[in-house]
């Protein structure tokens, strides 16, 4: 076949290769021009009919069988093509019928001959009637409707895209998922609102060739009419039989691919952007009730009885349905004996055991309590997914982070509300809030274009404007802008969010020798020279901890050691330290908190208000610092509206400052502007440019 294909000696086969390498369309839209320019002779119109037919089938079997909407994008393509060819097709066939239909009903070709007499049984008056009821039921029903699902479709996937997108950043950062998975998924967002667009404007395709079916019959009757009588002679009657019969068959042969078309488009719109069988879910979703069908045998049943009814058909079709509804009770009846059988019973021991050490257990350095009701998301046997979502929040956060995150232990506890959970460090709460399992949060990102009903609240890591919803609602609240998660992706998001806020809490010595142990094994004499012949684990533990605390990821720990076997030998203070390390990974902070651009926006302070607290500093010293409570309050309003306006206009919160007051005003920072990032002006790298937004003062 390959041998074949690849001949050049072989017309066909080279003809074959270019339509597969992407000339189809072009021919396609060629031969469709030379159809309404070139007279085509009946046995050409034959084979394009029937091809015509073949093309409407196969794309409606198509859009049946395709799992989901997106798997056919090229259908509104290929939904523009089909309506051009038939409309050429109408051209080609009224120009044969008008200049030939005096020689009789096989004048244009067999298939317009056998739909015009077979089909409507050769009599001209049903054939009208036929056709109009079939164009209603195109163009009244199925079109209409298929065209307003469109257009409505259209307008809420529009407006449900930051929703989705906000749902995608959402499981990326509690690492439910990869960065490649994420751009697949906003790929397929952005795919889905251009299908959903096309579609918007390819339904109005459908509307038209409907429109236009009904112009050409009107004109190809009048017109046949005119020429039968006046140019071939022909008087009223046998005109009328003749040129009716022949445009009754050539709109017919025309209208049924319509028909299908359009029923295709009414099923690829209706259908749910997620996967599903069409044919399954149609027979899970409508024949899963043994009551509904009950009911309905029992109301064949009894029209069954009554005289005059068509008895065997009613009373057929209602064993029918009562035997299906039998079967299906026994199974749901089977399947919930099998779920009630009791577990096989564990052997206990009664005998006493004394105390040991193992009995004394120390405060959990990562614990997350869960109230009983949400004790079935952390069973995997239930379908539980919050242990393996919790596992992906560890997986992303020590690889963004650069340490091992610890194990987090789950356990339930009886004291806490059914729905709440609470998240703790090192048996302290740091967090906690109310889930439910059998509902979903639809949380407003900041522009939404509806309310979807259902309990009111606030996200519990962000404390964003929230909506606790039926899961049937998320495909509504999605369309008005929310972005909706399960309850196990808000625990794990709220459970990432405390853990990024408390990370320099969870870096121990243990954590920071086996960061050394790591380094050592391809820098041994860095880590030899340094720990502990210069400076002590101690201190290099709280150098990490510190840029932690500052939102620094440690996971460039070779720059770092090695800025501090640079500058140990001067100083062991971890506050000097720090702020070398810090100017060492200047290129990482600043790309972390500003990307990769080559310009980071800066807000400064005054240079009356930058002076006093350097005087301040210089007489209470930097770790004594303290600024005037008035002038705190006024600093930190002044900074968040920086911060405010800066978010608003798509731009990083970043504060420039002298050295000496950057550790200050970080730390302040950190507890009243938290999404104010601080820097000194020495850690800003060669390649950035700055440019000044705003001065505060005081």
């Amino acid at each position: 076949m390959t041998e074949l294909a690849l001949n050049p000696g072989n017309p066909g086969l080279t003809l074959l290769n270019s339509l597969r390498r992407g000339a189809g369309a072009p021919f396609m839209l060629l031969s469709i021009l030379a159809m309404i320019v070139l007279p085509l002779p009946p046995l050409a119109l034959d084979i394009l009919f029937t091809f015509n037919i073949a093309l409407s089938v196969l794309v409606a079997m198509a859009v049946v069988n395709v799992a989901r909407p997106l798997d056919f994008a090229i259908f509104p393509t290929v939904l523009l093509l089909a309506t051009l060819l038939r409309l050429a097709l109408n051209v080609a066939s009224t120009r044969v019928v008008l200049m030939h239909g005096h020689e009789g009903t096989a004048a244009a070709g067999r298939v317009i001959e056998a739909f015009g007499k077979f089909v409507v049984g050769g009599n001209y008056a049903v054939g009208i009637v036929v056709f109009a009821i079939l164009t209603i039921i195109n163009f009244v029903v199925v079109t209409k409707g298929a065209g307003r699902i469109s257009e409505v479709s259209a307008r809420f996937t529009l407006d449900s895209m930051p929703g989705k997108q906000m749902a995608i950043d959402a499981d990326l950062n509690a690492g439910l998922i990869n960065q490649e998975q994420a751009r697949e998924r906003r790929a397929e967002v952005r795919a889905e609102a251009d299908f959903y667009g096309s579609m918007d404007g390819a339904s109005k395709f459908v509307r038209g060739d409907a429109t236009a079916g009904i112009m050409i019959l009107v004109i190809n009757i009048v017109g046949g009419l005119a020429i039968g009588t006046l140019s071939h002679g022909l008087n009223f009657s046998d005109a009328a039989r003749v040129y009716t019969l022949l445009t009754i068959g050539d709109g017919l042969v025309a209208q049924i691919p319509a028909l299908l078309l359009s029923t295709a488009v009414a099923i690829i719109v209706t259908r749910m952007s997620r996967a599903q069988d069409l044919g399954g879910e149609l027979a899970t979703q409508v024949f899963r009730q043994p009551r509904s069908l009950a009911v309905a045998a029992a109301i064949l049943g009894v029209m069954g009885l009554i005289p005059g009814m068509p008895n065997m058909a009613f009373l057929m079709f209602a064993v029918l349905l009562g035997a299906a509804a039998w079967l299906l009770k026994q199974r749901a009846q089977a399947a919930a004996a099998a779920a009630a059988a009791p577990a096989a019973p564990v052997a206990t021991s009664n005998e006493p055991r004394d105390l040991s050490w193992d009995d004394v257990q120390s405060a959990d350095l990562i614990g997350l309590e869960v109230g009983f009701r949400l004790v079935s998301l952390v069973d995997k046997n239930n379908g539980g997914e919050l242990l393996a979502r919790i596992r992906g929040v560890r997986r992303k956060l020590s690889q963004e982070l650069g340490f091992l995150v610890q194990a987090v232990h789950i356990r339930d506890n009886l004291e806490l509300s059914p729905n709440a959970y609470r998240v703790s460090l090192a048996g302290v709460a740091v967090g906690d809030g109310v889930v439910y399992p059998d509902r979903e949060l639809a949380i407003n990102p900041g522009r939404v274009f509806g309310k979807p009903p259902g309990i009111e609240t606030r996200d519990p890591a962000f404390g964003m404007e929230a909506i606790w919803i039926e899961p049937q609602a998320r495909e509504q609240a999605q369309m008005f802008g929310y972005t909706v998660v399960d309850a196990s992706t808000v625990i794990a998001t709220h459970l990432s969010h405390v853990i990024q806020m408390h990370a320099h809490e969870l870096l121990g010595h243990d954590e920071a020798q086996q960061l050394l142990n790591g380094l050592a094994k391809t820098s041994p004499r860095l880590v030899e020279d340094l720990v502990p012949k210069i400076l002590p684990l101690s201190v290099v533990v709280r150098v990490l901890q510190g840029l932690l605390a500052e939102r620094v990821p440690i996971r460039n720990i070779r720059t770092i050691i090695e800025t501090l076997a640079e500058h140990a030998p001067r100083t062991q203070d971890p506050a000097v330290l720090q702020a070398q390390a810090r100017i060492a990974l200047s290129r990482q902070i600043v790309q972390d908190i500003a990307g990769t651009g080559s310009e980071l926006p800066v807000v400064t302070l005054e240079p009356d208000l930058e002076q006093l607290l350097q005087n301040s500093m210089a007489s209470g010293g930097a770790a004594n610092a303290a600024l005037e409570p008035g002038l705190a309050e006024r600093l930190a309003t002044r900074l968040a509206e920086s911060a405010q306006r800066q978010e608003a206009a798509g731009e990083p919160a970043v504060l420039m400052v002298a050295p000496p007051l950057r550790a200050t005003l970080a730390r302040f920072a950190r507890a009243s502007v938290p999404a104010m990032h601080v820097l000194a002006w020495n850690e800003i790298p060669d390649n950035r440019r700055v440019r000044l937004v705003a001065a505060v003062g005081r």
